[in-house]
């Protein structure tokens, strides 16, 4: 297939949906997890569930970079911005509440806070802006780190004394063991995220098949690929093999990016510990700016609170986060935790499964079932 639409045929999908129905012997139970917030979205923008049978559960992980991101980082953030700085963020991290205010507030209050697109726009604002220390809030797995990478090189090698970047990157791997290795969640299967194994390759993802023996199947971000990767996991399931498929081999390679890696290897070390959202501290699963790059590291250039904060006991983000819970399934959703009022960080983001449950209608009634076709060409 050559064109979007391809990925969208209703025809086609209702093919896939048969096979997989065939590959489901009665009374069987799969429960699959999508780790990507993207791949969320698609799901319940197209009504994905809806093409499969009642014995596969699809539950969403912790693969939303802004959905992680704990309210003591932001409060972090939050301290740099009032310190006299240029501070720049991607548009979803403005809302994501701290413990008290969001950046959005701060930004409100008087702080210099702007939306970028690229940590190369603070770059240029840093050139633009020389009496000024100008920020950036770098979040995001493997995906998004080798654009700061490249940012943090330009710095070095032009001398611009006055960028720093506050890094909160994050890899992939650790979280998904601290969710296996939870004994009040049965994960069977994962659906890999598309984005971030371009940049890794498939193999980091056989350390969750060899030493968990559960199968990963990398999926693109279309229906019919994740309909085709659910199709491929049940193929496992069948054939008794737990292992890693590669599903969007149009743009993921076993190796990965090799140039990407290379740059990140050079600018930034793994953290020894870091904390997620829902899922606390977990080991040697977060980015850090490395000694030779030091000096743009803003944790250095600034003085921050470095506290841990309590997220609010109304909110279940980290369940859901775990795969615990469905967001309607969390006491304030669509209630107390809208898009326009968020009280969590799954309700802000745009890849946040609180956020697609919410856009795409499927908290007005969990047990309508849409038609398909009609879902499938929206």
């Amino acid at each position: 297939m050559k064109y979007v639409d391809e990925y969208r045929e209703q025809k086609k999908a209702a093919v896939l949906s048969e096979k997989i129905k065939e590959l489901c012997p009665p009374g069987s139970h799969y429960k699959i997890m999508e780790i990507c917030g993207g791949h969320t979205h698609v799901i319940y923008k197209y009504g994905i569930q809806n093409y499969l049978p009642g014995n596969i559960e699809l539950v969403h992980g912790p693969g939303c970079p802004v959905c992680v991101i704990p309210l003591g980082r932001v409060d972090d953030a939050i301290s740099i911005s009032l310190q006299d700085t240029i501070f720049t963020c991607f548009g979803d991290m403005l809302r994501v509440p701290g413990n008290k205010r969001s950046l959005g507030d701060a930004k409100a209050q008087g702080a210099d806070v702007r939306i970028v697109y690229s940590p190369l726009d603070t770059l240029q604002m840093a050139k633009q802006n020389t009496d000024r220390q100008v920020v950036f809030l770098a979040i995001g797995f493997e995906t998004t780190a080798p654009s700061t990478a490249i940012a943090l090189k330009q710095a070095k090698a032009l001398g611009i004394s006055n960028f720093s970047v506050f890094c909160n990157h994050v890899t992939i791997i650790p979280p998904l063991e601290a969710i296996l290795n939870n004994d009040d969640v049965e994960i069977d299967a994962f659906i890999g995220p598309g984005h971030v194994a371009a940049v890794t390759g498939c193999k980091i993802f056989e350390q969750i098949t060899g030493v968990y023996g559960t199968p990963v199947v990398v999926s693109g971000f279309e229906p019919l690929d994740v309909l085709q990767s659910v199709f491929m996991l049940v193929r496992q399931f069948r054939d008794g093999v737990r292992k890693v498929e590669n599903q969007y081999s149009r743009v993921v390679g076993y190796n990965g990016n090799e140039a990407a890696l290379g740059v990140m290897d050079e600018t930034m070390e793994v953290r020894p510990y870091f904390e997620w959202r829902g899922l606390g501290t977990i080991e040697h699963s977060g980015l850090k700016i490395n000694d030779s790059y030091a000096d743009f590291d803003a944790e250095n250039r600034f003085e921050i609170p470095g506290i841990q904060v309590k997220e609010p006991r109304a909110c279940q983000c980290g369940q859901v986060l775990q795969g615990k819970i469905k967001p309607n399934e969390c006491k304030v959703f669509a209630k107390a935790c809208t898009p326009e009022k968020p009280i969590g960080t799954c309700m802000v983001s745009a890849e946040g499964a609180c956020a697609a449950y919410y856009n795409y209608g499927r908290f007005m009634d969990i047990n309508a079932k849409p038609n398909p076709a009609k879902a499938a060409n929206k």
